[in-house]
């Protein structure tokens, strides 16, 4: 498992915090060699680990989000850039699985930063992918139920043929609403979440099949011809300024904003049943689902869609995706998938705010986050859930979801917040495990072998790319305030402020992750350094 690092203590892991699961034994103590107790309740099993990342990517629902951002590159940008850009992190989730096998801890992103990070870094690094990865997965939470609102309000704007549109108050309004549903169903089904998350799997897999299926029939129906193979998956557009080879390259974008949130699984890992294979697992098996899933889904839109790429773009919904199911299935096959793409969005809403909350729990258990006393409270009351971790991260979404008062550019801010900060988050420590760390690391029951440095550093090289092409206007050059792109504003703002605040403050009593466990239980081969 982790070689000289494993533990031969045993503790007493058949209690209610731990699932009534005697085999819990060993995650207990892999979690103790890491410095923490078990506080959170062992339930989630390998299939719903991966059933939370798979969630909460949400295939069809993340693709109808995102479609803008590849439909100016025509069906080619569409098609194959998803393609290419989703092998690209599934490396990125090669080099996460191994880590995450070795090391599963809720707060694994900065907590291996620390670990591998040479002595001068670790605690500014490990406090910057801390951050990164909080205020990312908030970014995450605001744009899934900010997307969800605009789905729910687009149903009526279907239903009134496309002659009303809410206002950025009603979006707001609804946009707070769905969130504290959210809220309620991540405090009180915790028990049950795990299940819910085994639906959410099913539901899923039958929008997708329903979606590659009724695309093309409906079309077929209304005596319309499917576009060609040649149209599929050759036929480029370029409906921006940018040259027609940088605009299929923005269509990395799509894929990007969509298969973003494997890192969930990590965040889960104090939950997971042998989590040393059920977080690995369920990291790669996500990511890949998504890569050939989302492959085959884009294909059959490609083939259904009108082939005036320029007037789905232009939609009068306000959404190209709703606009190709009402080209293909009609008023009322639009307003059905539409609604279940509302229900499909709730569901990743529901699975990304628990697994954001236990990175708010984490960080906070090791003291970084303001009023961290408070919110790394476990509440044995309610089912061992970290309900005031839920609340707070609840609290901030809705504060900085008035972004959405402003307008579509700054409520777009959201997304960039997510995939620039969490690309951070990401990359940082597999980077510093590249620099630093070429005996340190001790491979777990997921290994990638030989390849894994390779694998590495060709996840850092595409989380480099992906972050500076995160920060271009998809429009063309020389923007106007209107179709600027305010990631490098937003997100230079969290960075530079958070390293100020550290170094300012944070520093003096910031150390890097805490022992909550008593050191004479832990034998003394556990990695060093690793929790001081």
């Amino acid at each position: 498992m982790l070689g000289k690092m494993r533990s031969r203590t045993t503790v007493d892991a058949t209690g209610p915090e731990h699932g009534g699961h005697p085999e819990v034994v060993d995650d207990v103590n892999l979690l103790a060699e890491l410095g923490y107790k078990q506080e959170l309740r062992r339930q989630y099993s390998t299939l719903e680990i991966f059933a939370v990342a798979f969630s909460i990517m949400g295939l069809v629902p993340s693709i109808a989000s995102t479609i803008a951002f590849s439909l100016p590159a025509g069906p080619v940008g569409m098609v194959w850039g998803w393609f290419t850009a989703s092998i690209l992190i599934f490396f990125v989730g090669l080099a996460m699985a191994d880590m995450a096998s070795a090391m599963p801890t809720a707060g694994g992103l900065y907590w291996w930063t620390h670990y591998f990070a040479g002595d001068k870094f670790k605690n500014p690094l490990s406090f910057l992918v801390g951050y990164s990865n909080t205020l990312g997965l908030i970014g995450g939470m605001c744009s899934v139920d900010y997307t969800l609102s605009l789905l729910l309000l687009g149903c009526i704007s279907i239903a009134r043929d496309g002659e009303w549109s809410a206002s950025q108050g009603t979006i707001y309004g609804v946009y707070v609403g769905v969130i504290l549903v959210h809220a309620l169903c991540a405090v009180f089904a915790g028990p049950i979440m795990n299940k819910i998350q085994t639906f959410s799997i099913f539901v899923n897999v039958g929008m997708i099949i329903a979606t590659v299926v009724a695309l093309p029939v409906g079309k077929i129906s209304r005596g319309e011809s499917l576009n060609s193979a040649k149209f599929v998956f050759g036929d480029v557009e370029n409906l921006t300024t940018w040259p027609t080879g940088w605009t299929f390259i923005l269509a990395f974008l799509a894929p990007i904003w969509s298969i973003g949130f494997f890192d969930s699984c990590v965040h889960m890992s104090e939950e997971a049943l042998h989590a040393a294979k059920a977080v690995p697992l369920g990291i790669i098996w996500s990511s890949g689902c998504a890569t050939f899933l989302g492959f085959l889904v884009l294909s059959v839109i490609a083939a259904s869609m009108n082939p005036d790429v320029s007037a789905t773009m232009s939609s009068k919904f306000g959404q190209p995706m709703v606009q190709i199911y009402f080209d293909a299935l009609g008023k009322k096959g639009a307003l059905g998938f539409t609604g279940v793409l509302i229900v499909i969005q709730f569901l990743v809403g529901l699975s990304l705010i628990v697994a954001a909350s236990r990175q708010v729990w984490a960080f906070s258990r090791d003291g970084a986050l303001p009023f961290s006393g408070y919110f790394r409270h476990v509440s044995k009351r309610i089912r061992y859930q970290p309900v005031r971790a839920i609340v707070g991260f609840v609290a901030v979404c809705i504060v900085v979801g008035l972004l959405c008062l402003i307008n579509s550019i700054a409520a777009n801010a959201l997304f960039s917040l997510f995939v620039a900060s969490n690309y951070v988050a990401w990359g940082a420590p597999i980077l510093c495990r590249v620099v630093w760390s070429k005996t340190r690391f001790k491979p777990g029951e997921f290994y990638t072998g030989k390849l894994s440095r390779p694998i590495a550093i060709v996840a850092v090289l595409w989380l480099v790319f992906g972050l500076i092409l995160s920060m271009f206007p998809s429009g063309g050059p020389n923007p106007t305030a209107s179709t600027m792109n305010y990631t490098i504003a937003i997100n230079g703002f969290v960075w530079i402020a958070c390293m100020t605040y550290y170094f300012l403050f944070a520093r003096k009593w910031y150390t890097g992750p805490k022992m909550t466990i008593d050191r004479s239980e832990v034998i003394s081969s556990q990695p060093e350094k690793a929790a001081n």
